[in-house]
């Protein structure tokens, strides 16, 4: 496939989903935000239980990851519900952030706007006329140039790094050889393989930053009595065979494929430049916080390689799970999307394990339904933390 169905926004990007994102500013608004996606044909909640009492960095942070999930393509409409105001990070200032899309948008305001019930009543009256009016809008076939697409992985074993990985690698290397861009994040999971990694980058001023990107994010974690380089694997990945950060680390890179140069460095959540290629997000190996950041960028779809299984999915960014263990899918096969164990027992090409992830990927850009989807399982909303509250 050359092209994949898309709804085209009034900036030129082009999502994959049309949803109205019921969005809360505050933990003190999840509950109505529940609500309200509760009685609104296609639209979606996030709630979190931030926003409030932050440090200023986390504060802004939060906002950060607030707005961009608003801006990313697959959200056609927003309301966003606040319970007070958190100064810098009201509802109005998440509203100027996400309006240069040119996509609908409304606040409500539990305090301001009378209570809880007259808020409710407020926000289902924007949220239900946002989606009359997106129901009008339809697919239109877009080049794959308009695709961010989002790696990560999770309960990684011995497979991923000998197949499932490799696989979406193959798709990214696919998707940026037309135009497309990838991001892949999770610095934790570049440590130990960083000589391979920074061979890929595309001058020396990436490879600092990569650099950097390591140390500061090792340093964080000393600063709080964590050795990471003694703590990695995790359990479950000592229990998949994996036997050292390096070996967890030089199959987690794998995701990034073999062939497209790092073209740019991003900190968490930053939206990547037009040029194609592939682009480096700094973040924690939480797979939350990881594809929560990816999708606050803008990707449109995102595979989560997993070779111990796993039910993680993003509100807005349809998540592909897919698996080179064969004990994991029969398992876990009504949330895994996809079995390429067959690279393993000889069944099918690793060439072939590629073309089977790259073109789920573009069937579900084109509105296929991930599992996760189909059950209304969205369990993978998470903002990344620098302080402590206050």
């Amino acid at each position: 496939m050359s092209e994949w169905l898309g709804y085209v926004r009034p900036d030129g990007t082009v999502g994959a989903r049309n949803l109205v994102l019921i969005l809360s500013g505050t933990l003190y608004a999840n509950n109505l935000c529940r609500h309200v996606s509760e009685m609104i044909y296609g639209s979606v909640s996030i709630e979190h239980p931030l926003g409030r009492t932050q440090v200023a960095p986390d504060l802004r942070l939060t906002r950060k990851f607030l707005s961009g999930t608003g801006a990313n393509p697959n959200v056609g409409a927003v309301v966003i519900i606040d319970h007070f105001r958190e100064e810098n990070c009201t509802a109005e200032d998440i509203a100027n952030d996400i309006s240069p899309t040119g996509k609908l948008i409304a606040t409500v305001n539990i305090r301001y706007d009378g209570g809880y019930v007259n808020a409710l009543d407020k926000a289902l009256h924007y949220a239900a006329d946002f989606t009359r009016q997106l129901s009008n809008q339809r697919r239109e076939p877009v080049p794959v140039s308009k695709l961010l697409f989002g790696v990560n992985c999770g309960t990684s074993d011995t497979t991923s790094g000998l197949s499932s990985n490799v696989a979406t690698g193959m798709t990214s290397d696919k998707i940026i050889a037309q135009g497309g861009r990838t991001i892949l994040a999770e610095t934790t999971e570049w440590m130990g393989a960083e000589p391979w990694f920074m061979e890929r980058a595309e001058n020396d001023e990436i490879r600092k930053q990569i650099t950097d990107a390591i140390a500061h994010m090792e340093a964080r974690a000393l600063a709080s009595g964590e050795d990471i380089r003694g703590s990695q694997p995790t359990g479950d990945n000592i229990l998949g065979g994996l036997s050292s950060i390096e070996e967890k680390s030089m199959g987690a890179t794998k995701k990034a494929g073999t062939k497209s140069k790092i073209v740019g460095y991003l900190d968490i959540c930053d939206r990547p430049g037009d040029k194609s290629g592939l682009y480096v997000m700094y973040g924690p190996g939480h797979g939350g916080e990881s594809i929560s950041s990816i999708a606050a960028a803008g990707s449109q779809v995102l595979v989560f390689s997993t070779g111990g299984g796993h039910t993680i999915s993003h509100p807005i960014m349809p998540t592909i799970k897919v698996t080179g263990n064969r004990n994991s899918y029969e398992a876990m096969k009504d949330t895994v999307d996809l079995d390429v164990s067959g690279i393993l027992h000889d069944e099918i090409t690793m060439e072939q394990g590629g073309e089977m992830v790259y073109d789920e990927v573009m069937a579900t850009a084109s509105g296929r339904l991930t599992k996760s989807e189909v059950f209304m399982d969205h369990n993978g909303f998470a903002i990344h933390r620098i302080g402590v509250s206050i």
